[in-house]
């Protein structure tokens, strides 16, 4: 495919069916509902406030509102700091291909940009929203190709707010050509696994993706050249099915707020639970096996959220004793309770080569329970669902949005959800969103 057919989707008037429009949707809102969950997280926090004090802009065209804040920062800021307030509550969205996730940089960009065009339709901000999910992945997939190392998310989906950006702002095909080189050259190629080993703040580098992406749109625009994106111009075969595979449906959506490499084990754990009706001080022991990244995250008892999300003993020790994870979980209080500690005592986690063969198209994990009473419970293979595999209802989905929301009044939650079947409408426009979401939560 030619960087000429790319640009053609990307900047045209690509047909997108209503199964991608629909699900973009889907995707928005979730991942509004974990950045209104993710506001008082001390990164989130942090973030915002750099943006406001260090990445301010001098023209009033060039200001953008921080989601969930209400101060302002230029666009680039503001992108940054959704970004990495959203990137810190590990709930948001992913695709098993691009081993890692989209919507936490493209869906920061789309409000920011969005504010300069008041009277941008709410389907035309779905469309722009499907293009840079479909840019993202197939950019994904081309750079994991290309290099050894495992690299965060925010090395690619750069590329998607670059994308969206050229598109909301009207660019040509020369100005997006050199805005996916300039975000290409210039996107974190941070290393995922150094983050695993010592979990921080840094998350999966889609903050700096986000700000990369966005400023690579604003410097294009002025003149600065960055072309080519090897990613795009030099990976035919990742390209070929673009406007045809929409590759946006098959992305998973999270029942829980850690590390999407745990969510197999959570899962297989679950199941037992729900079907063998044991509480934790029934259990013995609970061995896992899962995939070799998921064996290597955080084993012992987390300090610090980050900690705590990239975790896949203490969120099944969470699960164990709670029957459920949420944010207040993996946060404050959360970190510090002595039954989960406990529960954490009794986890052996182990890698299968059977499920790590699996890995990246599937995230894998079976788990075997000893019982005090001698019995043995064992869950079989379990594939993390969320996905196409084993998609989430959407009463589940809406149930999660309002959990994860829950710093919101119940009012403005209920508004904001029910913007998932507004914006299909044909006469909304995506403001009406936006309205919603300037307030600090309260």
């Amino acid at each position: 495919m030619t960087f000429e057919t790319i640009a053609e989707f990307t900047l045209g008037e690509t047909a997108i069916p209503d199964s991608a429009l629909d699900m973009a949707a889907l995707l928005l809102m979730d991942t509004l509902g974990v950045a209104a969950g993710a506001a008082r997280l001390s990164a989130g926090e942090i973030a915002r406030s750099h943006a406001v004090r260090f990445q301010s802009a001098a023209e009033p065209a060039d200001v953008a509102t921080l989601l969930f804040d209400g101060r302002q920062a230029s666009l680039t800021g503001a992108c940054f700091a959704l970004a990495t307030q959203i990137d810190n509550l590990d709930a948001h969205d992913g695709y098993n291909p691009t081993k890692g996730h989209i919507g936490c940089a493209v869906v920061p960009a789309l409000c920011a940009f969005a504010q300069a065009e008041p009277d941008l339709s709410a389907r035309d901000a779905l469309v722009a929203l499907v293009i840079s999910y479909e840019v993202a992945a197939r950019a994904a997939v081309a750079l994991h190709t290309s290099v050894s190392d495992y690299h965060t998310s925010g090395a690619w989906n750069a590329l998607g707010v670059a994308a969206l950006g050229c598109r909301l702002r009207r660019q040509g095909p020369e100005v997006l050509r050199h805005a996916l080189g300039i975000a290409e050259y210039h996107g974190p190629r941070s290393q995922m696994m150094r983050e695993i080993a010592n979990p921080t703040m840094l998350h999966d580098g889609s903050g700096m993706g986000a700000m990369v992406g966005s400023m690579a749109v604003l410097l294009a625009q002025e003149g600065f050249t960055g072309a080519p994106a090897i990613t795009v111009e030099a990976a035919a075969p990742h390209w070929e099915d673009l406007g045809q595979d929409w590759t946006i449906e098959r992305n998973y959506i999270k029942p829980y707020p850690v590390c999407r490499w745990a969510h197999a084990a959570l899962d297989a754990l679950a199941e037992l639970r729900a079907r063998h009706q044991f509480q934790a001080a029934d259990v013995a022991r609970v061995d896992v096996q899962s995939f070799a990244q998921a064996a290597a995250l955080f084993a012992g008892l987390p300090s610090t959220t980050s900690q705590a999300q990239y975790s896949l003993p203490f969120a099944l020790a969470v699960l164990l004793v709670h029957g459920e994870i949420g944010p207040e979980h993996i946060t404050a209080e959360g970190l510090a309770d002595p039954d989960v500690a406990a529960a954490l005592s009794k986890i052996t986690v182990t890698q299968a080569q059977r499920h790590s063969e699996r890995f990246p198209a599937g995230r894998w994990a079976d788990v075997t329970v000893h019982l005090q009473d001698g019995r043995v419970l064992q869950s079989g293979d379990t594939h993390a669902r969320g996905g196409p595999e084993a998609p989430m209802p959407l009463a589940e989905i809406e149930a999660k949005f309002h959990r994860m929301a829950a710093p919101l009044a119940p009012r403005r939650r209920a508004a904001l959800w029910d913007m998932q079947k507004r914006l299909r409408a044909p006469d909304a426009r995506f403001c009406e969103l936006l309205t919603l979401l300037y307030p600090p939560v309260c």
